[in-house]
């Protein structure tokens, strides 16, 4: 089929009722992000929206960089406080923070909450990249540092940035989203092969044969299965943290940069 003949096609569909166009128009009205992700609007409505993305990966950098080295926790935010993946994501903060390092999550409820207040109970930096929702997520209350972002993937993208691992307890749409997201960035040498550690063996067991099927189907290679660690043990996840974060990049887990009160900067034991 030719690209005139497509075009014609496309010519003849009907055009959306007023309708249509004012239930579109409402739905996309409430948030910016909708706007953005919309298709083409006008030229100086894309340059505000461009500047809104701006804005959101400076209020990230602004509250972030002083946060010093972090391990970053992925998860469902449906969990409550007596199921045992929370109790379990509560240990991993804990633990987490016992090495030195920054707890930082997406700053939601269940497992987010649950790493975020590990953190809090043993002393520990404790941030979070909230995401504004249309159910209007609030911040967990055990963050002693958050912002709130309106786009999905400046959010992903913050929650890489400053960390130096990435454990992944049992989530939903969300949590593969950021699984994938770290590891096609990993595997593809964008970053540096950070640990990826997977909680909860039964949970996974799924996706541990499609992984082996994408391997068997040459789309994935026999080492990219290295970059994951599938385990149900706190105590082997935290070795391994220690060996591929700690030991791998000789880091110093006490490294913070220093705040300027000039520039209006805040380190993280003086607040928001």
């Amino acid at each position: 089929m030719s690209e005139n003949q497509s075009r014609s096609q496309i010519d003849k569909l009907p055009a959306p009722t007023s309708g249509e166009m004012k239930d579109e128009n409402q739905f996309n009205a409430q948030f910016e992000d909708r706007l953005f992700l919309s298709g083409p609007n006008p030229r100086s409505r894309d340059f505000r929206l461009l500047m809104g993305v701006v804005n959101d990966f400076l209020n990230g950098f602004r509250a972030l960089h002083f946060v010093g080295p972090c391990v970053t926790v992925f998860g469902s935010a449906r969990f409550k406080e007596d199921h045992p993946y929370y109790v379990q994501a509560r240990q991993i903060g804990a633990a987490v923070a016992k090495m030195g390092f920054t707890v930082m999550t997406g700053g939601g409820p269940g497992i987010m909450e649950a790493a975020n207040r590990g953190a809090k109970d043993v002393g520990g930096r404790s941030v979070g990249c909230n995401i504004i929702l249309p159910m209007e997520q609030e911040p967990n209350p055990y963050l002693d540092r958050w912002v709130n972002m309106k786009y999905f993937f400046v959010r992903k993208t913050l929650l890489i940035k400053y960390s130096y691992g990435f454990i992944i307890m049992p989530g939903g749409f969300g949590t593969m989203d950021e699984l994938f997201e770290a590891l096609t960035l990993i595997q593809t040498k964008k970053i540096r092969n950070f640990p990826i550690i997977m909680m909860g063996k039964d949970y996974w067991t799924d996706l541990i044969d499609f992984l082996e099927r994408m391997k068997a189907a040459g789309t994935i290679s026999p080492e990219d299965l290295d970059l994951l660690l599938f385990t149900d043990s706190a105590e082997e996840a935290i070795a391994h943290l220690e060996a591929k974060a700690v030991g791998q990049f000789k880091l110093r887990k006490q490294r913070v940069p220093r705040s300027s009160w000039v520039l209006g900067e805040k380190g993280l034991g003086k607040g928001r």
